[in-house]
């Protein structure tokens, strides 16, 4: 798993992943290498003498990690492959407005996210839920289907089947700056743009110069008062944002210094310039 990371009250202490955390509880070694590469880092994996390796949102491996064990190492991915090859396929799949997105364990290859495929389980998103709320479903789906799949290897029973690559799209991975929200699209666009970078990293623009961050919304038709992008409200209960084709209504934000709350209990004590 990854090494322990800055953390808590100021970032003053090292905090180790709830893999880490879980791991230890059970008495399970854990490895952390910096350099996937280490001599003695390989040494103690090779020692493990593991018959398969299993990869669930981790670092691209070497290929000397990866053909290490005689039954291969197989990643799970959430997205339905090829399509959403990347570090971010849920945040991009609600982005782009899909009602369906499922998992995938593949056998590693050189090229990331290309590998054969094993199994797949498919999920719908609705068209309110954010990326945090698939992810946590998914999370459930990805351990049964990495469970079967397991079984599968041992019985020597799986078939493979190619990616095509023709289906193939990315979903990078997402910066501070691809999360600023973009007003000159249409209101679904913006929803689907907001919800899928909910509740982490959360889409932002600003207000009065300082960073809003909007993690939930909801589309409105009506025709905006004023140009996109620029916001207007009733200073008692709501707060939209112009769009191209209406506005969004802002249902829960987060102004910069500020804690996470409803927009209507922002609005009330909020003084607009």
């Amino acid at each position: 798993t990854a090494t322990d990371k800055p953390g808590g009250r100021g970032k003053q202490q090292l905090v180790p992943s709830a893999v880490k955390q879980y791991a230890l509880a059970q008495g399970i070694p854990v490895l952390q290498p910096e350099k996937l590469r280490d001599p003695d880092f390989l040494r103690q994996l090779a020692a493990c003498q593991a018959d398969i390796f299993v990869v669930v949102a981790f670092r691209m491996l070497p290929e000397l990690v990866w053909k290490m064990p005689a039954l291969g190492t197989f990643n799970l991915h959430g997205s339905l492959l090829p399509k959403y090859r990347g570090a971010a396929p849920i945040n991009w799949a609600v982005i782009r407005g899909e009602q369906e997105t499922g998992v995938t364990t593949f056998f590693l290859q050189s090229a990331i996210d290309t590998g054969d495929i094993l199994l797949q389980a498919k999920m719908p998103i609705g068209p309110e839920e954010t990326a945090g709320e698939i992810h946590d479903k998914m999370k459930v789906l990805g351990a049964q289907v990495v469970f079967q799949t397991v079984q599968q290897i041992e019985a020597h029973t799986y078939t493979l089947r190619s990616q095509d690559e023709a289906q193939a799209c990315a979903a990078p991975k997402i910066y501070h700056e691809t999360c600023r929200i973009d007003f000159s699209g249409s209101s679904l666009e913006v929803h689907n743009f907001i919800r899928g970078l909910s509740p982490y990293p959360a889409a932002w623009t600003l207000l009065d110069g300082l960073e809003l961050k909007i993690t939930r919304s909801r589309p409105i038709a009506e025709p905006a008062p004023v140009p996109p992008g620029q916001y207007f409200t009733d200073h008692k209960q709501w707060l939209r944002f112009a769009t191209a084709d209406g506005s969004i209504e802002v249902l829960e934000l987060q102004l910069q210094g500020r804690k996470r709350m409803r927009a209507d209990d922002f609005v009330k004590g909020y003084r607009f310039s």
